[in-house]
């Protein structure tokens, strides 16, 4: 069961006391996918171990004036540079394991590539949170003892997600409840002293930040990173495994560029712009090579018109695939990006032209009877085939010249081995691609098939010479979509909601310790007046009553009654409970806000809005606080912020109106 409740226009839903927080995977149960996890998890470790090694030998380098120490120090500092160089070449090879994320159907196809989670160490957070508890809300710390135990299991659990709906499910819970912990223990003037520690994807370097925001940063990639694993292991021998791949790349592509988009400076290469423009460009690049393989899947009727439109769709993938390969050569990620990665995205643009020029061979060679009706619309289509008008007659003559087309026919297919055996030979150069024996087959099947068809039509008694076909022109009947994560489709709770509602009692805001006064009704009433709902405000006192000689003051927030909490309470629960009061009085307990201007709109708006994770304009201005603060006491830690958002906020956000606006729910007691 749950309960809910609902305030001035916020709401929670309280918790069951037991099965609440999901679940990760056994992360010491033995499947191949767990056991790259843990190798990739010690490599990180050793390379963490090396890389304090060599910065105290560099340290001890610089400081020392005795040559012989400084030889001794220079010969362990190429010692340890080795051993870094063998680790990094170790963890590239582990990254490179794509086949251990492909699906486990006898289907032959094309691997793709995944990315592996992105580790961290783990952290306590049960000090800092129990003082802020302590300090801030004036509450007692060990109360919330299950609560933030409970986000601590939570942060263990997202550590080793699974690789399905589930594991996503679980990453998206944590990224929200980063939200919620934001906003109440994270506050721009001062620091907890909290530090996570995340490990670069492909590297293995560490990155460490106070920064929430390099948190939440990397859950968010670990989101993308697994839209990616669970793209690869599809079935795509199926109509129904494609669409899950392309969603799921498409899913991975929303997530790696709204990291690109709202964070800038991160502090770790594999989150930076230019290593996310790469993936997003794979990814949409993998989202391609479904759809292709799709069209395939789905085009039954073998004619001359099919066979153009697969051309045209293989050509698009070698298009896209041509373009990630251009951009992994660039600085600073040429030399970051795996090799394995660099030679399979070559690979597959050689591979995917020589496929659109072999569709373009069969369409001409094996489908010369054009329907009269039908002309036109064929002279139209094939006008706009080729980049440019091929060389020797019109379209018209060489759509009915057989001989025409088996010449052109013959030219696509030559063009198509070259390719082939271009791509073979660049898969041959990549010791980590040779040991991918799928791959070695999809390119060696593709070839001798190309080779076949050749020798079909090749014939001796040709005396023309093979024209340089011109290159096809790129065509998708399925564009890609970029889709952006979902933050609301996991609905998450509070887990510290009985600190109150966000709206008041967050870390920006100040108020002075909870006074508990006694009041006894007069013959007029305890004279103040109630307004608004979760916490309820004393919107005025009467001078000279009861209230004001118990020293209650106008704003204050009636936070329990008798013992009895209620600052989630409703103004008719409260007044409901003044009214069920003894004659010997009531004890109410009150606090008073130390900047009750600070409470605009604007604030309680990004405060309770669901939506104000990432690219809420009012955090940007909090983080904005928050580096100038980090800056002044982290020395030469990086700093990894949100860039400012321009996008207007949707009007029809709910929020808490300021009380001075609610006079149809105040009343006098």
């Amino acid at each position: 069961m749950t309960t809910e409740q609902e305030g001035d226009g916020e709401s929670f839903v309280q918790p069951q006391d037991s099965g609440s927080v999901r679940k990760g995977c056994d992360p010491f149960a033995q499947t191949q996918r767990s056991k790259l996890q843990h190798r990739r998890a010690r490599i990180n470790q050793q390379i963490n171990k090396e890389m304090r090694m060599r910065a105290g030998a560099e340290n001890l380098f610089r400081a020392t004036n005795n040559h012989k120490v400084k030889e001794t120090v220079a010969l362990e500092l190429s010692y340890v540079n080795s051993s870094l160089q063998l680790l990094k070449e170790e963890l590239e090879e582990l990254n490179s394991s794509v086949e251990v994320y492909q699906n486990d159907s006898e289907s032959i196809s094309v691997p793709m590539i995944p990315l592996g989670l992105k580790e961290t160490r783990e952290i306590d957070l049960t000090v800092p949170l129990m003082d802020v508890i302590h300090e801030h809300y004036y509450e007692d710390g060990s109360q919330f003892e299950k609560e933030i135990k409970e986000f601590m299991d939570l942060r263990q659990a997202m550590r080793t997600p699974t690789r399905n709906e589930a594991g996503l499910e679980l990453l998206m819970e944590y990224y929200s409840q980063l939200y919620y912990l934001e906003n109440r223990f994270f506050s721009p003037s001062k620091n907890l002293g909290i530090y996570f520690h995340w490990y670069d994807s492909l590297t293995g370097v560490p990155s460490c930040q106070r920064a929430l925001a390099f948190e939440k940063g990397s859950v968010l990639f670990n989101v993308g990173a697994l839209y990616t694993q669970i793209g690869a292991r599809q079935d795509r021998s199926t109509v129904e495994g494609i669409d899950n791949a392309i969603d799921a790349f498409q899913r991975s592509a929303g997530a790696f560029n709204y990291l690109k988009e709202n964070f800038s400076n991160a502090p770790s290469l594999d989150m930076s712009s230019a290593s996310l423009n790469i993936l997003v460009r794979l990814m949409i690049a993998q989202v391609q090579e479904c759809i292709f393989e799709k069209v395939m899947l789905t085009k039954t009727k073998h004619d001359f018109l099919t066979q153009l439109q697969i051309a045209q769709e293989a050509a698009k993938v070698d298009d896209i695939y041509a373009l990630v390969y251009q951009t992994m050569l660039q600085p600073p990620v040429k030399d970051y990006i795996p090799f394995s990665w660099t030679a399979m995205v070559q690979v597959k643009s050689q591979h995917f032209k020589a496929l659109s020029h072999y569709h373009a061979a069969i369409a001409l060679c094996e489908y010369s009877s054009i329907p009269e009706k039908e002309e036109n619309e064929y002279e139209k289509i094939f006008l706009q085939f080729h980049v440019t008008v091929p060389e020797g007659p019109s379209v018209n003559v060489l759509l009915h010249d057989h001989e025409e087309r088996q010449k052109l026919g013959k030219a696509h297919l030559k063009k198509a081995v070259i390719q082939h055996e271009e791509a073979m030979r660049l898969h041959g150069l990549c010791k980590i691609l040779r040991k991918i024996d799928i791959l070695q087959e999809v390119l060696s099947f593709a070839h001798r098939r190309s080779l076949n068809k050749y020798s079909e039509i090749d014939n001796e008694d040709d005396f023309f010479e093979t024209v340089e076909p011109p290159d096809i022109h790129s065509k998708t009947e399925q564009k890609p979509e970029i889709k952006t994560p979902n933050f609301t489709k996991v609905k998450v709770t509070d887990l510290f909601y009985r600190l109150g509602p966000l709206s008041v009692f967050n870390a920006k805001s100040k108020w002075s310790p909870p006074r508990t006064v006694r009041l006894v009704k007069g013959e007029s009433g305890f004279g103040f007046t109630l307004r608004g709902d979760a916490p309820v405000l004393i919107a005025g006192v009467v001078a000279d009553g009861c209230a004001a000689e118990a020293g209650l003051k106008k704003s204050d927030y009636i936070v329990s009654i008798n013992g009895s909490d209620c600052k989630w309470s409703k103004h008719a629960e409260v007044v409901q409970a003044l009214k069920n009061i003894e004659d010997d009085g009531v004890d109410i307990s009150v606090i008073t806000p130390q900047c009750p201007e600070v409470q605009t709109v604007a604030d309680r708006k990004s405060l309770i809005s669901s939506s104000g994770f990432l690219g809420s304009s009012n955090n940007n201005k909090e983080n904005a606080q928050k580096n100038i603060q980090n800056s002044l006491s982290t020395g030469t830690l990086l700093h990894w912020n949100k860039k400012k958002s321009t996008s207007k906020r949707n009007n029809g956000s709910t929020f808490s109106l300021p009380f001075a606006s609610v006079r149809n729910n105040e009343s006098m007691y």
